[in-house]
């Protein structure tokens, strides 16, 4: 049975939690693997008015929500549920547009580690071939990981470059050993965000990466291929309307081009067919301006590949 004392600090966690999740409900889910206190408090402490880091151990967090589901169901704490998972924390922003900020804290404190025995590894380490810096002594760390040595003046050599683990493997005890004793420090760790709860949604943090000229570029790409589709099976949409009237249009000023009605809309059109030279004038006056007299026979060619062109593209109105 838990004493009074546990069960008020548990009480009084709880309604600290509810309440930063209701005061700010922009928060920051983050792992906090290998990170230690005084990093920690580090980042509590460049974060101090821009945003609240609150810790603590799941079962107490998933009870804590669990139990304030029913009383708050706009909150919409079971989606918060699902992602405590790990060593996680919560980093509650005072102020939506304060989050870029609060991203560059998190990846400005980052701390190298020593590789430890039983971790995944964070990148790929290799030593290059060449002096090792230790004596004969340590050949047996070596020998347990199958790399070809020499001993070179009193000291060990690598025959060859040689990995000794790639990113994603479980990092043994002799690799781990073998690191140390060459004072390598290869892992770095920092407050990883993994996920973002805004207002009883709950998304991946890559969704923070997004622009608007990603996102205008991805809607773009979205409403031509819907535009196409409307297009192909011949149900007209909002996207398909532009493309369907400009074709219409195209279609009436071929007609029209035919024939001695007119308005407004082709009349440009129908004074192009009357007299395309008109139109190709303005292509031997500016090559008159660049060079002074230019030859007569010289403007001929350009004229016939204006109208060339042109006729080209009303063909395709039939």
């Amino acid at each position: 049975m838990p004493s009074a004392a546990v069960l008020k600090k548990k009480q009084v966690y709880f309604e600290k939690l509810i309440n930063l999740i209701k005061t700010y409900p922009n928060i920051l889910v983050v792992h906090a693997d290998f990170i230690g206190s005084r990093q920690m408090q580090d980042v509590r402490i460049e974060l101090r008015g821009t945003a609240t880091v609150l810790m603590g151990k799941n079962t107490m967090i998933r009870t804590c929500l669990r139990n304030a589901k029913d009383e708050n169901p706009d909150l919409n704490l079971d989606k918060l549920v699902e992602v405590v998972r790990g060593n996680i924390g919560f980093i509650f922003v005072h102020d939506p547009a304060s989050i870029p900020a609060v991203r560059t804290v998190l990846e400005s404190h980052v701390k190298p580690a020593a590789a430890k025995a039983g971790v995944l590894a964070t990148t790929t380490v290799s030593l290059p071939a060449g002096p090792t810096g230790l004596d004969p002594a340590q050949t047996n760390f070596f020998q347990a990981l199958n790399i070809a040595t020499k001993i070179v003046k009193g000291s060990i050599e690598l025959v060859t470059a040689v990995t000794v683990f790639e990113e994603g493997q479980k990092v043994t005890a002799s690799q781990a050993a073998l690191l140390q004793k060459m004072n390598m420090r290869p892992f770095t760790y920092n407050l990883k965000l993994v996920s973002v709860y805004q207002e009883g949604a709950v998304f991946d943090a890559s969704v923070l990466d997004l622009t608007d000229e990603i996102l205008m570029t991805k809607w773009c790409t979205g409403v031509a291929n819907v535009a196409a589709l409307s297009r192909e099976i011949g149900i007209p949409t909002a996207a398909s309307l532009p493309h369907a009237f400009n074709n219409g249009f195209k279609n009436i000023a071929a007609l029209c081009g035919d024939l001695e009605y007119t308005f407004k809309e082709i009349e440009q059109v129908k004074a192009f067919l009357a007299d395309p030279s008109a139109f190709a004038s303005a292509a031997p006056a500016a090559a008159a301006t660049g060079g002074g007299d230019a030859p007569a026979a010289a403007a001929a060619p350009v004229v016939e590949e204006e109208e060339e062109e042109e006729d080209m593209d009303f063909d395709l109105f039939g």
